[in-house]
């Protein structure tokens, strides 16, 4: 193996079956002949449930519901023998990833990147984007909070416009992308034909334009990593997606080319990487049909989802070209109804309003030079499933700052990124949380933010990077209660809400606002308000309701004084 080279697992969905994610890699690194693997990645649905009250945060049907196998890790009973990094999907125990907005450990050995995030694994730099994409809440804030009602607990995990923005600020190449859903329109980039034969109901919503998320795509064409990972669909599906400019369009996506199989891409293939199984990719690809407008619900196997359609975002800025208005003829005859004479004499409340805007773009960013991206989805875990693929990847971005020597040897460690910091710094004011009525700042594009990431990687460097801080500390700490298997599941209760140690740490070492951090008597207030309105989702005051403001170390059967907690729950010490 070169000694630039990084080992790495990629799994599918995670659907909380960790004891046989690290199973299978353990075997599949015998067949190699390797002695095992620098890194794991989980592209979503994680199940990181910690106790039967977390259950009640999943969008699952109840019949699927199963505690898992993490609370093991989370309780120390177990180990992660790789380090392990996921996103969200939409399948989580969303009251838990909410705690670790910007990332942090769910159990040690196991990092969430959060909803969105950049981070360094010694010389591979990553970038991800958690949830799924669901166009009617792309453009709203961060709304839910604890208790959730049933619409809560299936919008939590959808993608909003405020995290794609901070990625689409990134000007420096990452090695890689990670996302839930699939980045729309990649499945043109591959053996398509084969992708409908095996998973029919796709390619009404693939012709339509509609089969996976807008969000991903905006970020993997900004970033063109070499390499991005998806989940989600439970289905292999290798493609290539090609950024060197040509005449032939894709009819989706007409800013995108798919690649020709029959020339070559311009880069070098990593002849050692591990049955990457890219001559699936290799068939000739042919433009695809008429569009059918028919609708895929977007329910893979218990993948339950929203009922109502989906609306289309606002363009955005720094992927679509402007687009002259269309006006249909019999619109374009009906004459004004207020002539401009007439709305002159008005008083100036009746003024037409002045157009927004428009957000000031920059030239796409020279230093991100990588022209090939290579697309792998992978299934769930399960038997005669392809959910698993090891390789071996060489890193191709730049450290911004000189790494210190441990950092760039095994064994690798995780740390911050200086550009990615900077942007946090920079839209931290923007973050609202809890709020509905809350209204998300407009994009003003890449020219009007750039002088204040500027800005802000200077205060980075003579404020985290100077004293030391770029690593991510290994500061885990037990939140909740632990899963009692003597106790059993409840159905009806949801969790108090916690403030993560984690989260105030890194927003401490920002300088930024904490707004996942509330006091506790808000928490009491929001409690007995209950879930929004017109919800039947109940916060449950019975047993088990964790209305004790403490950390749940009891054994879950007391009166919820605090610092014992009322959970059913047991004291993982």
């Amino acid at each position: 193996m070169p000694s630039d080279s990084l080992r790495i697992a990629v799994e599918g969905c995670g659907h909380g079956t960790l004891n046989a994610i690290y199973s299978s890699i353990n075997k599949s690194c015998q067949l190699n002949g390797w002695d095992g693997v620098d890194l794991l990645i989980i592209g979503g649905d994680f199940q990181a449930v910690r106790n039967s009250f977390d259950l009640n945060c999943m969008s699952v049907p109840v019949k699927f519901c199963e505690i898992g196998d993490f609370h093991e890790y989370y309780s120390g009973t177990r180990k992660a023998p790789y380090l392990t990094i996921f996103v969200g999907g939409n399948h989580e125990a969303s009251n838990y990833l909410f705690e670790l907005y910007y990332g942090g450990w769910v159990a040690p050995n196991i990092y969430y990147l959060g909803a969105a995030n950049v981070v360094r694994f010694g010389p591979l730099r990553i970038a991800s984007l958690s949830g799924i994409w669901k166009g009617y809440n792309y453009n709203k804030p961060h709304f839910e909070r604890l208790p959730y009602g049933q619409d809560d607990i299936k919008s939590i995990y959808h993608v909003r416009e405020y995290d794609v923005r901070k990625l689409l600020q990134l000007r420096t190449q990452v090695d890689i992308g990670i996302s839930h859903d699939w980045p729309r329109g990649v499945e043109w980039m591959g053996d398509w034909k084969a992708l409908f034969l095996k998973k029919d109901l796709f390619e009404a919503d693939a012709r339509a334009g509609t089969l996976g998320s807008l969000a991903a795509k905006y970020v993997m064409d900004r970033l063109r990593p070499p390499h991005w990972f998806s989940a989600h669909l439970h289905c292999k599906f290798p493609a290539i997606v090609d950024y060197t400019p040509s005449t032939q369009t894709n009819p989706i996506h007409p800013h995108h080319t798919p690649i020709n199989p029959n020339q070559s891409s311009g880069i070098n293939h990593n002849t050692d990487e591990i049955n990457i199984e890219l001559e699936e990719a290799e068939k000739p690809i042919q433009q695809p049909g008429p569009s059918i407008m028919l609708r895929n619900e977007d329910e893979i196997d218990i993948d339950m989802e929203d009922d109502t359609p989906a609306q289309e975002p606002r363009k955005n800025p720094s992927n679509s070209k402007n687009q002259a208005n269309i006006v249909p003829a019999a619109e374009a005859e009906i004459p004004t109804v207020v002539s401009e004479e007439l709305r002159a004499l008005l008083p100036p409340t009746f003024a037409r309003p002045a157009p927004p805007i428009p957000p000031a773009t920059l030239p796409h960013p020279e230093s991100i030079s990588n022209k090939t991206t290579r697309f792998l989805a992978l299934d769930k875990c399960l038997p005669n499933r392809k959910f698993l693929q090891i390789l071996e990847i060489n890193p191709i971005s730049s450290p911004a700052e000189p790494q210190p020597q441990p950092q760039l040897q095994r064994p690798y460690i995780l740390s911050y990124d200086k550009e990615w910091l900077a942007i946090t710094r920079v839209f931290a004011p923007d973050l609202t949380v809890g709020s509905r009525s809350a209204a998300v700042p407009p994009d003003k594009g890449h020219a009007y933010y750039r002088p204040f990431v500027e800005t802000e990687e200077r205060w980075v460097k003579d404020h985290v990077v100077a004293r030391g801080n770029m690593r991510i500390p290994e500061n885990f700490e037990v939140t909740a209660p632990v899963y009692d298997a003597e106790v059993g599941i409840d159905g009806r209760a949801q969790p108090r809400e916690y403030t993560n140690s984690q989260t105030a740490r890194f927003c401490e070492m920002l300088g930024i606002g904490n707004p996942f951090d509330v006091s506790e008597e808000e928490r009491d207030r929001r409690i007995q308000n209950g879930p929004p309105r017109g919800d039947s989702s109940r916060m449950d005051g019975g047993r088990g309701g964790f209305r004790g403001r403490g950390g749940g170390r009891g054994r879950g059967r007391g009166r919820g004084d605090r610092g014992r907690g009322r959970g059913r729950g047991r004291d993982p010490r």
